[in-house]
């Protein structure tokens, strides 16, 4: 997706050789604008499956996944990190190690919202070491729903979540995959 990618190379800020920071409109501040053609291009990409949720996990896949739903025409589910007052009743749980904070977090749904048989598309904002998506790939598979694919804003390329998750079988979608980066040379995208 060409306008993310021009997006990431005007404003993303890169520290060392694998964090990319792109809080200025994607997930700390968020474009809207931006989202809105994020959302259209997951329709497209995704448009020979029927989804009926969107599974994403808190906080920044949120926003992406709440733009994407109103193509989908369906609902938004996310993986919370801590156990809440809020969900009474029984839970799915996945743990799963975030790159970024660089702890263990069991993200929990629950049963109410993802049923056998839905169709679920995961939407997240960034693909590293793929430890998200596993984890939210459980939660589908232990609540007997069917999950179609994932779609990725994102994804670090010279991080072996990709490659690893696409040989297990899992229909991946990325809007920019980053080849390569430093703070020297920018910002090399795969395609």
């Amino acid at each position: 997706m060409e306008l993310l990618k021009e997006r990431i190379r005007k404003d993303g800020k890169i520290k060392g050789t694998d964090v990319l920071k792109v809080d200025s409109f994607l997930n700390h501040q968020m474009d809207v604008a931006l989202f809105a053609e994020i959302g259209k291009e997951f329709k497209r990409r995704f448009a020979d499956c029927q989804v009926d949720k969107i599974l994403t996990i808190e906080a920044s896949g949120i926003g992406i996944a709440c733009i994407a739903a109103q193509y989908f025409h369906c609902p938004v589910i996310f993986a919370k990190k801590n156990q809440t007052k809020n969900i009474a009743g029984e839970v799915y749980t996945s743990q799963v190690e975030s790159f970024t904070h660089g702890r263990i977090y069991n993200i929990i749904v629950a049963k109410e919202f993802l049923r056998p048989g839905d169709k679920v598309l995961l939407i997240d904002d960034f693909l590293a070491n793929g430890a998200a998506l596993e984890g939210l790939a459980k939660l589908v598979r232990d609540a007997g729903a069917e999950l179609v694919g994932a779609g990725i804003v994102i994804e670090k390329a010279f991080q072996p979540g990709g490659e690893r998750l696409r040989a297990e079988g899992l229909r991946i979608e990325s809007l920019a995959r980053v080849k390569s980066m430093s703070e020297e040379t920018g910002v090399e995208f795969a395609d």
